[in-house]
């Protein structure tokens, strides 16, 4: 079963880890990493022969129109990070597709190509964001990939389906949720920081479980996640460091052996697979 392999392109300055810590007024004083460690991943992709979704943001496609334009003419898809990390329910509806749609011309300016994917910054769509999905569907978006369905400290919808579901009664928009791991009837994450800090083996039996079910798994990580040369930022809490920053050097291996394992492909192409079970 092919499933979706996806980056959420976005610089280490503009996690939510440090969103209380660093200023987004600041961030363009900071060292920029977000083209070399895209390339990076671009570079990983290309000597494994895969294709995936670049979730990017809008801020990193006005200041590198190069990059996105690398991204489309390497096969990937382009897709929507919104503009500059702000999760969604802390905007209201209005706020909201405002951002959608600075985002989205600025990523098509750059990459000339249609952007019909979004996924929320720190998957923050969620039972507090009611209007969301009616927006999104409003805008003509095709797919989203913003729930977690699980229980987290920082987001999590945990009652929101496993799987792709139509979150609109009519429309057409189909939210693809991220994959998660039952383990003994918890819900545990598998992608990015969960996928960099514990063994590889929680992540391959998500994928198996999922597709046991008959569904395609979701994936995700940040380009920052291979870089373990980025800056540090002394004053970030503690647990925020330790996610950060931990295993930073394993990850491009774990990422290697995690797409030789199993059959990935553009969130689009599962998408489209989906919406013909949901169908």
């Amino acid at each position: 079963m092919r499933n979706a392999l996806s980056v959420d392109v976005e610089d280490w300055f503009q996690v939510g880890a440090f969103e209380k810590v660093i200023d987004k007024a600041d961030w363009d004083s900071l060292a920029p990493r977000v083209e070399r460690n895209t390339d990076a991943v671009l570079a990983l992709f290309g000597e494994s022969g895969v294709k995936g979704t670049f979730f990017t943001l809008g801020w990193v496609a006005h200041r590198y129109p190069a990059l996105i334009r690398r991204i489309v003419e390497q096969g990937h898809e382009l897709a929507s990070h919104g503009w500059d990390h702000q999760r969604v329910f802390t905007m209201d509806a209005a706020q909201f597709r405002a951002d959608l749609a600075r985002s989205r011309k600025t990523l098509e300016d750059a990459g000339g190509v249609a952007v019909t994917g979004y996924r929320a910054p720190s998957f923050s769509i969620d039972k507090r964001t009611p209007w969301a999905h009616p927006v999104l569907a409003e805008e003509g978006y095709a797919y989203s990939s913003s729930v977690a369905p699980v229980r987290h400290d920082h987001y999590g919808w945990p009652e929101a389906p496993r799987f792709a579901f139509r979150p609109v009664a009519g429309a057409e928009l189909i939210e693809v949720p991220v994959t998660i791991a039952d383990v003994g009837g918890r819900k545990l994450a598998t992608g990015g920081g969960f996928f960099r800090l514990f063994p590889a083996a929680l992540t391959h039996y998500a994928i198996r479980q999922v597709a046991g079910e008959g569904h395609p798994a979701v994936f995700y990580f940040h380009p920052w996640e291979i870089d373990p040369g980025q800056p540090r930022v002394a004053n970030a809490p503690v647990k925020s460091k330790i996610r950060h920053y931990s295993r930073l050097g394993a990850m491009a291996g774990k990422l290697r052996g995690l797409i030789r394992r199993h059959d990935w492909g553009r969130m689009d192409a599962v998408v489209a697979e989906a919406r013909a079970g949901l169908a």
